[in-house]
């Protein structure tokens, strides 16, 4: 327990609240060979604020002990995944640290293992960084090659190594770290490839421009046939006339070889394609035709979903009511793009505001029985205005309606948690006022959360979660950092790349 008095508390909480600032001499005055000195001295501030840093983060770590976390065989006990690297510490300390670094969960996780192994087993090493002799990026090679060592290697490696270690290359450092550490522990090497193993994956993230990175991490004999496999077949195309760039022939190569689309042997696979965009878009010159099509280029057995959403082309009143006229307009709009539902796919379309906001969905049948069947209380040709399409209905128990799955995941897209890019696909539809507390099985107290984030919300002690009724989610950590999410939208789309999804949790639902 810290002990300090109150006129300490004052104090450091007036320091907390200040403005962060540096003092810097002015560029413009200074020569190159000023400059060049002031470089050197930015890389030294740069190694001490790193220092700061980790013992800042391993401070917070101490008052997230995983004793508040679920115990084994208790619901909601983590079965896999990755917890937290500093041991004895919640496995939500990641997230709680995510929010504050405002960063993705694995990024947070990264910056936790540096600061145990620099703070707790490498103080020497910290100690460098903090007079600013070592800069942080080497100090994380120590990190990184030692930390599956015992401490008695570690005590032995760093004391040897440390004084060269400003003046060696990250490579010769790390290989300088390797080399003492076998020879300190002759089973070091195999530790440290069967570890490495333990890490291997497949992972997906856009790049932005309509592309996207897949990349595997596997043992390298195994990357090494692979690589070789899918270079031949683009070189047997070369071969055979192709001149385009071999890059791109080995790109066309390697999907080819794993969808293998002429083996009708297996089951099929099915895919879906999600397109979403304005019909005040799709009627632009030139497009009517690509958007009328949009799964063109698909593999033959691919079931794509198409969902075009009706941004500015729908009117709207402050959100609210679609009436049946607004449904005639868009029937007809659709039928003269020739959007429709590609062989063994379906077709669903999303209603939105100007803003992007969604406001309701239904497939293409929905709406024409609704534009058919007009105003339940006035009648198929009355122009009342009354709505006849809006939000799911709100359900009466505690699971919610196969509509309004529909809805949260069209107006969410992907996991809500703040930083978190887990496809809505793969997420849990979760109450923010808990079911048992009163909350109600409604829109506006659904979102979509990854089983990873559903358990967090459910059983991390002191985090908050609140929803307004425009799909507004604020999150609120143990240590009253807060962060705020809202649904993407078409704008909000079009700004900004989608976060990374968070490592997938394959725990059962946290109930």
């Amino acid at each position: 327990m810290l002990h300090r008095s109150l006129a300490e508390g004052a104090l450091l909480g007036w320091l907390l609240r200040q403005a962060p600032s540096v003092r810097r001499v002015p560029v413009g005055v200074m020569t190159p060979e000023e400059a060049a000195i002031e470089l050197a001295r930015v890389q030294a501030r740069k190694a001490m604020e790193a220092a700061h840093e980790a013992e800042l983060v391993m401070a917070v770590a101490a008052g997230r002990p995983d004793t508040d976390d679920p115990p084994p065989g208790h619901p909601g006990a983590r079965r896999r995944g990755a917890g937290s690297p500093v041991p004895g510490t919640s496995e939500f300390l990641p997230d709680e640290l995510a929010l504050v670094l405002n960063c993705s969960r694995v990024y947070a996780g990264g910056v936790l293992g540096d600061a145990f192994q620099l703070v707790e087993r490498m103080p020497a090493v910290l100690a460098e960084c903090a007079a600013g002799r070592l800069d942080w990026f080497r100090a994380r090679v120590f990190a990184d090659v030692l930390a599956t060592a015992s401490d008695d290697v570690v005590a032995v490696v760093v004391p040897a190594v440390l004084p060269e270690a400003a003046g060696l290359s990250s490579g010769k450092l790390r290989n300088r770290l390797v080399a003492a550490a076998v020879a300190a522990d002759e089973e070091f090497a195999e530790r440290r490839r069967i570890e490495a193993e333990r890490r291997a994956a497949v992972r997906l993230h856009p790049t932005g421009d309509g592309m996207s990175a897949l990349t595997s991490e596997l043992p390298s004999a195994v990357a090494a046939a692979m690589w070789s496999t899918i270079d031949q077949a683009a070189q047997l195309a070369a071969t055979a006339g192709d001149d385009r760039p071999i890059g791109v022939l080995r790109a066309e190569a390697h999907p080819a070889l794993v969808l293998r689309p002429w083996d009708t042997s297996g089951p099929a696979v099915t895919g879906h394609l999600t397109v979403t965009a304005p019909l005040s878009a799709l009627r632009r010159p030139g497009r009517a035709a690509a958007a009328a099509q949009p799964w063109a280029g698909q593999a033959p057995d691919a079931a794509d979903r198409v969902r075009a959403a009706a941004g500015a082309a729908t009117p709207s009143l402050d959100g609210s009511p679609i009436t049946t006229e607004h449904l005639r307009e868009l029937l007809a709009q659709l039928g003269a793009l020739g959007v429709q539902a590609p062989p063994g796919g379906s077709l669903a379309v999303a209603l939105a505001d100007d803003d992007g906001a969604l406001l309701a969905t239904a497939t293409a049948a929905e709406l024409a029985r609704l534009a058919a069947r007009g105003c339940p209380t006035h009648g198929r040709d009355s122009d009342c205005g009354c709505p006849v399409l809006g939000p799911p209905a709100e359900a009466d128990g505690y699971a919610h309606s196969a509509t309004q799955e529909r809805f949260l995941r069209l107006r969410d897209r992907t996991c809500r948690h703040p930083g978190c890019g887990q496809p809505a696909g793969r997420t849990d539809a979760d109450h923010v006022v808990p079911y048992d507390c009163g909350g109600r099985t409604s829109c506006q107290n659904l979102c979509c959360l990854c089983r990873s984030h559903h358990r967090l919300k459910t059983f991390a002690r002191g985090w908050r979660f609140a929803m307004t009724t425009d799909g507004t989610l604020t999150v609120t950590t143990p240590s009253g950092i807060t962060r705020t999410t809202r649904p993407p939208g078409f704008r909000d789309q079009r700004a900004l790349p989608p976060p990374r999804p968070t490592p997938v949790d394959e725990s059962p639902p946290p109930f």
